[in-house]
């Protein structure tokens, strides 16, 4: 897959192995540890503590039953280094793991590596929302035209139902 096509509803996911931060520290562990049991949701987002990903993860965090319960697992995926992402998950409380994205290879694989122009940035995560069931299908995708849009986070829940139904 090159970084120009997202992967679609019905395709497999890609693989990663990457550093990943959780309650146990930073730890390089690969996509399939999360599946098996329960639908998992991959959010990309651009950068830990900026606006709208803070409040993207704290509304994953908060209001979503099943995203917040042992219904699903969600990891959260940035270009950012694990140790900003460890100060973001704490700072904000977070309960799920953030995978660290440092090379931009799984946004890449993911078809969602970007350049922000107006900013300079290149080879960051576009804000994306992955669900995929326990096999480690993607049974939903969303895509933001601006990264100032937020996911539609009642068809995210759905999503989960939906694959966990499955």
């Amino acid at each position: 897959m090159d970084d120009t096509t997202p992967p679609a509803v019905g395709d497999d996911a890609p693989g990663f192995t990457a550093p990943t931060v959780d309650a146990d520290g930073t730890t390089p562990r690969p996509l399939e540890a999360y599946l098996g049991e329960t639908p998992t949701v991959l959010a990309f987002f651009p950068a830990a503590f900026s606006g709208t990903c803070t409040e993207e993860f704290c509304t994953f965090r908060d209001r979503l039953g099943p995203l917040a319960s042992e219904s699903a697992t969600v990891l959260g995926i940035s270009t950012d280094l694990p140790w900003a992402l460890a100060e973001f998950r704490e700072v904000e409380s977070l309960p799920f793991p953030l995978v660290a994205d440092n090379d931009g290879a799984i946004c890449a694989d993911y078809g969602v590596r970007t350049r922000y122009e107006r900013l300079g940035i290149d080879g960051v995560a576009r804000r994306s929302v992955f669900v995929l069931d326990a096999d480690g299908a993607v049974t939903y995708r969303w895509l933001a035209d601006d990264p100032g849009n937020e996911p539609d986070y009642e068809a995210v829940d759905e999503a989960v139902r939906n694959a966990a139904d499955d």
